[in-house]
């Protein structure tokens, strides 16, 4: 079990919390155990939007594997620091310590800011406020014009919609990009928003378009990267030809099917080697028979095309196209 506890202020933004919490109750619908808490220094919260929120008072006991979220607010009703107390900051600061992931939306990455968490890390928030967080948290390096900054478990948005992109890229990093494309679809949402790339995963990257045929094999893909993937059989999964399949799918991502398979192999490597495993270990865990494609794709990353109608900003981690079946 993994609990979600949101930290509410009052005069916070209504879509703020409401975003992630879809998100993590989405999930816990489809099976995946999560249980969401809210909380605050008094048991009813004002919201900007007037809808009064019913908050507890007493924080669950937390483990590494729970996640604290703070919602932005209305920063004129409190300044941009808000009304976050010592002991909620001690918190905070107490869960990261332990090995827990912390997260923001907007402007309630000024609570992280206070609470230390900042300091050494990359950070953004919302971008009317961005040079202010700069200012008061000089020890952090605030990345402009992003959806999300995820550095070291301080996670960080844009705030308002941004808030359902970087709840998605938890489910993701936590379950796979297969879970998050099917909770996007049940909020009716793109399961792909376009960001610049450090800051965006490949499933906010290659999903904006609305060709079905190629939705369904990224399905397919996404919920079986690690394993070969014939041609063939994607095709049947489209219901189009393979040479059909070929083209609509580099129309709609920009690349082929093997192409977005190994993009998602190198996105989970990644993620396996920052969290401690050798090149070699992550290689096997992905579907690499050995290390030296892995690293050869990884060195090749930085020469990659950016996806159709993505970001202005050059791509990073795409693999080179290829037309072999995955």
């Amino acid at each position: 079990m993994a609990r979600v506890v949101f930290l509410l202020v009052p005069q916070l933004h209504l879509l703020d919390l409401a975003g992630p919490a879809q998100v993590f109750s989405a999930a816990a619908d489809l099976g995946y155990d999560y249980r969401l808490h809210y909380v605050a220094d008094r048991p009813q919260v004002s919201t900007v939007q007037g809808v009064p929120l019913v908050a507890g008072l007493d924080w669950p006991e937390l483990t590494r594997d729970d996640l604290v979220v703070v919602p932005g607010w209305r920063t004129s009703a409190h300044g941009p620091q808000g009304p976050v107390g010592p002991d909620d900051l001690r918190r905070l600061a107490e869960h990261h310590a332990r090995g827990g992931t912390v997260a923001s939306v907007c402007a309630g990455a000024y609570a992280l800011g206070r609470a230390g968490l900042l300091d050494g890390r990359r950070c953004t928030t919302h971008h009317d406020v961005q040079d202010d967080l700069d200012r008061r948290f000089p020890a952090g390096r605030v990345v402009r014009d992003v959806l999300y900054v995820v550095d070291d478990r301080v996670v960080t948005s844009a705030g308002i919609a941004s808030g359902i992109d970087v709840a998605l890229h938890l489910v993701a990093t936590r379950h796979g990009p297969s879970a998050a494309a099917r909770i996007a679809r049940t909020m009716v949402v793109y399961a792909r928003r376009n960001g610049h790339e450090q800051q965006a995963s490949a499933m906010m990257r290659y999903r904006s378009h609305l060709s079905d045929a190629v939705h369904r094999v990224q399905d397919l893909i996404d919920s079986r990267f690690a394993e070969p993937l014939p041609l063939a059989d994607l095709a049947a999964a489209g219901g189009v030809a393979e040479r059909t399949l070929t083209r609509l799918f580099r129309q709609a991502t920009g690349l082929t099917p093997l192409g977005y398979q190994q993009l998602l192999r190198v996105e989970r490597a990644e993620h396996l080697i920052g969290h401690g495993s050798t090149v070699e270990a992550a290689a096997r865990t992905v579907g690499f028979t050995d290390a030296r494609m892995l690293r050869r794709l990884r060195a090749r990353a930085t020469r990659s095309p950016r996806p159709p109608g993505g970001s202005s900003r050059p791509g990073n981690g795409t693999p080179p196209a290829a037309t072999r079946a995955a």
